[in-house]
């Protein structure tokens, strides 16, 4: 039986690491007052997360990436303009450059309290960030078939996002050592393969009546079944410092599944990959960004990512039109010139060494950098 087709409806959630204005370090105080501020203006749009020095934010659901970028700029500029009150301003970044995670303190709520006795000295470090888009999929059965095949994108998705290569006041080597801190928990990265929504559902139920889990919010899978949404929830990627590039994977990711719909309507799929496979990829996209390509299991060699790019660019024009998101889709090719967050963090970083700063003195310029780019554009 055929399945109608989604709504594709789109949400962005953005997760903001609050600095000093002054010395770009992380916040500490006053954040209850920051938080209570900013959902004044922004209401349910608004919320804190672990961290007590973390905002979240969320845009409403959205009938394309166009609506979600207005949304998503007036949520940046709104917790920008909110955390001038408190001399304090968001950074869009995965890592925060000089932060010590053993001097952060979690936000004092019952679920991040019992979080961190479940958790102990592993979420103790979890000073990171994402991105999380998801669109929108009615159907249940339709939501795992296409989890299951979006999979093999996910590389190319965290590869175009990074922006967490330093830690520590050190530069890891990573673009995306964001990953390297959230794969310390349980139930993380690539999500299973299920055959259905029933056995996807089976296999939660089995957690949660062993009292494992309470729900399927615990499981912190690259890509999951949203729980109290009917949508496909991608959190693979870093969360982007410049607002167009995180529009233009949002865009990806809903293109990429219109894609895979569009074949099982013609009663066709994409290949199937062990994960092993796909988690060599990914491994790739967290050391190396799109700096080093990723591999095509079908032709077996290592392909370039800019040639990644104009095949996937050329594969989704279809579905770009159909999505309105034509200039989005096209600027990713931005990405490549400019590079991701990331690569600039990095030549800030360099920059800064090479005229005398030390390593904690060249990460503090980055973390300026941060501040300042996360609000460009909007």
């Amino acid at each position: 039986m055929s399945v109608k087709e989604p709504s594709w409806t789109i949400g962005i959630e953005e997760e903001y690491l609050m600095v000093d204005c002054d010395t770009g370090e992380l916040a500490t105080q006053p954040m209850d007052e920051l938080m209570k501020a900013c959902q004044a203006e922004l209401k349910d749009l608004v919320r804190p997360e672990f961290l007590q020095s973390q905002v979240e934010v969320g845009t409403k659901v959205c009938k394309d990436v166009k609506e979600a970028r207005a949304q998503l700029a007036w949520l940046r500029s709104s917790v920008a303009e909110v955390g001038k009150q408190f001399n304090l301003a968001p950074i869009a970044a995965s890592t925060h450059p000089i932060a010590e995670w053993d001097e952060q303190d979690h936000t004092d709520a019952e679920r991040y309290h019992n979080f961190a006795q479940d958790m102990q000295g592993v979420v103790r470090r979890l000073i990171i960030s994402g991105m999380h888009v998801h669109v929108g999929i009615d159907d249940d059965d339709l939501r795992i078939d296409l989890m299951n095949q979006v999979s093999y994108f996910l590389p190319h998705l965290l590869a175009l996002s990074t922006s967490s290569p330093l830690w520590r006041g050190r530069d890891t080597g990573l673009k995306c050592y964001r990953l390297s801190v959230f794969d310390e928990l349980p139930r993380t990265g690539l999500p299973e393969f299920f055959d259905s929504y029933s056995e996807y559902q089976k296999h939660v139920d089995a957690l949660i009546n062993v009292g494992l889990i309470k729900d399927a919010t615990m499981l912190w899978w690259d890509v999951r079944p949203a729980l109290k949404f009917p949508t496909l929830e991608m959190r693979i990627t870093d969360i982007c410092t410049t607002l167009d590039d995180a529009i233009a994977i949002a865009a990806l990711f809903q293109c990429i599944l219109r894609m895979l719909y569009r074949l099982r309507r013609s009663n066709q799929r994409w290949r199937t990959y062990r994960t092993m496979l796909i988690n060599e990829n990914r491994w790739r996209a967290q050391r190396y960004g799109t700096d080093e390509g990723l591999a095509d299991f079908g032709k077996g060699e290592v392909i370039a990512f800019d040639s990644l790019l104009d095949e996937l660019q050329d594969m989704l024009k279809e579905d770009a039109e159909a999505l309105n998101c034509r200039e989005e889709i096209a600027s990713l090719n931005n990405i490549l010139k400019r590079g991701t967050s990331a690569h600039r963090q990095i030549e800030v970083f360099n920059q800064a060494r090479a005229n005398g700063a030390n390593e904690l003195e060249a990460s503090r310029a980055v973390a300026h950098w941060l501040k300042d780019e996360t609000l460009r554009g909007l």
